[in-house]
């Protein structure tokens, strides 16, 4: 494993790399609480198959979180990996994303198709498509930015574990668990505060009119049991030209936590096939 800091744009990027360089490359963005750490078991299972490339996002993990709000934002942190990938000659790669992490791939490809030859989004979704709606959000993600910052982080992570999103991860593995736990206490309150303030749903453009300009082959996942992210796929599915739609049964919104060896699979039958 290669464990690196690249400084780009003013701040230091946390990235790490695994993997021979002839391989072909599978880029993954974590989601919201999550680090480099949230992918382990995917890079392990897919060593000799892919070289990885798994990123700390702005205000996770080991990787600068500004104190301005507006350096959160999905143009900055879509800027950010696109003068990352330059300064590691990242020019054909898989781009994967999880929740949050597939909101900003579904915005880098938006942006900068040329880079990405498929794009694979886990329980993700392009934005909200109302004004109404992004105002709506954007005030609840501004009180849970008020309740990590007046509460602090560990009662912060012990309200979100609980969230009815993440309820199928109850039947995980008390190891699988407790891993889970420590990798979101490890991150930073003011870090995990801007990241909602900055590129939460309702901060972030809606993407849903770009969907059907995206030529590339698309692989949307989601769990038989996230009902609500089940749907946006669904609904995802009548705007792209090129793709497909996988529905994990018996796991929730985190597929690649709660079912990592099909998830690999499925993902590498999408990248080889």
């Amino acid at each position: 494993m290669s464990e690196r800091i690249v400084h780009v744009r003013g701040i230091d990027i946390h990235v790490d790399i695994n993997g021979e360089e002839d391989l072909p490359t599978v880029v993954m963005l974590h989601g919201f609480t999550g680090t480099t750490a949230s992918w382990r078991e995917i890079v392990d299972l897919f060593k000799g198959t892919f070289r990885t490339v798994t990123i700390d996002l702005t205000g996770h993990g080991k990787t600068t979180a500004p104190e301005e709000i507006s350096r959160y934002s999905m143009e900055q942190q879509v800027e950010d990996l696109e003068a990352l990938f330059a300064t590691l000659s990242l020019d054909r790669f898989t781009l994967v994303g999880y929740s949050m992490g597939g909101r900003i791939a579904l915005a880098y490809v938006a942006n900068y198709p040329d880079r990405v030859s498929s794009l694979v989004l886990e329980s993700s979704s392009p934005g909200l498509k109302t004004l109404e709606e992004r105002t709506d959000r954007k005030a609840a993600d501004g009180r849970l930015a008020d309740k990590i910052q007046s509460e602090g982080l560990p009662a912060f992570i012990n309200f979100w574990e609980n969230i009815p999103l993440f309820a199928t991860q109850q039947i995980l593995s008390e190891e699988k668990k407790l891993a889970v736990r420590k990798e979101r206490l490890s991150q930073r309150e003011a870090g995990l505060a801007s990241s909602l303030r900055g590129i939460g749903t309702g901060s972030q453009p809606s993407y849903w009119q770009e969907l059907h300009t995206l030529n590339l082959a698309v692989l949307l996942i989601t769990g038989e049991l996230d009902t609500k992210f089940g749907n946006i796929a669904r609904e995802m599915m009548k705007y792209f030209s090129n793709v497909r739609h996988e529905t994990i049964a018996n796991v929730g919104h985190a597929i690649h936590v709660e079912n990592p060896a099909l998830f690999a699979t499925i993902v590498e039958e999408h990248i080889l096939s």
